[in-house]
């Protein structure tokens, strides 16, 4: 992390973690889209951000390909988890070393990650296409 005054540490690691949440929020949100549109059926228990996550790991016969893979969701799990942190503890509380792990992960899983949503949005172009 940056080395810093401890009010600016403040302001960094509170904007790193307002970013690494807002990556998981919006890949939580598109997957939620898939559930409801594509999947037509969202999880419902008190573990449905993980069940969701999983869901999209799934190839769901005559329905969809799987969207992501194992090994993504794994990774996004953890984001998942420290967005629950940022929503449940205050910003001077976050653990840097905890940020600078999941910073380090996304240049090595996005590149994957944003080829296999790629290749999704490809597959309901074709889906479309065929329908159309």
């Amino acid at each position: 992390m940056a080395q810093q005054a401890p009010a600016e540490q403040f302001a960094y690691v509170d904007s790193v973690a307002l970013n690494l949440h807002g990556f998981y929020s919006g890949l939580e949100r598109l997957f939620e889209l898939i559930a409801r549109q594509v999947d037509r059926s969202l999880p419902v228990s008190e573990t449905w951000h993980r069940d969701l996550l999983q869901q999209m790991t799934q190839d769901i016969p005559d329905t969809r390909p799987a969207v992501i893979s194992q090994k993504n969701a794994d990774a996004i799990d953890e984001f998942r988890r420290f967005r629950h942190l940022v929503r449940n503890v205050y910003a001077i509380d976050l653990a840097p070393e905890k940020m600078a792990g999941l910073m380090n992960t996304l240049p090595d899983m996005w590149p994957n990650l944003r080829a296999e949503l790629l290749a999704f949005a490809d597959y309901l172009s074709a889906l479309d296409a065929s329908l159309n």
